[in-house]
């Protein structure tokens, strides 16, 4: 089996996959901090994304960064007060030490609180 990074999204507030939240994947060069940005999708309406962010000979070892576009998504669903979000870009570095298995970072998130994991 080859590696791959894949992640998805539940809206803890509504109880459901949290549809159409924009992800944007980076990697980070450790010797001089600068990030490559490599992908942005959205989630489906399982709030996962529709392939794989990388997979096979694209998955290296590193150190690599989701981040979720929660405050546009909570604002297309009127569940946050107007203006100023709580929540909006939330970051998620994680590192990649083996390149031949799957990582599965999933995002439970509320317009006021988020937690992630390294899911199977």
């Amino acid at each position: 089996m080859t590696g791959r990074l894949t992640t998805h999204v539940l809206d803890t507030s509504q109880g459901r996959p949290a549809a159409n939240v924009v992800i944007e994947l980076w990697r980070l060069n450790q010797s001089n901090g600068d990030r490559t940005l490599l992908k942005m999708v959205r989630t489906n309406s399982n709030g996962r994304t529709d392939f794989p962010l990388l997979g096979g000979s694209d998955l290296l070892s590193g150190i690599y960064e989701l981040v979720f576009d929660v405050g546009e998504y909570f604002s297309s669903q009127q569940l946050a007060p107007a203006g100023t979000p709580f929540l909006d870009l939330v970051p998620v570095r994680f590192g990649i030490g083996d390149a031949g298995a799957h990582y599965h970072i999933p995002l439970l998130v509320s317009p006021w609180s988020y937690s992630t994991y390294r899911g199977s």
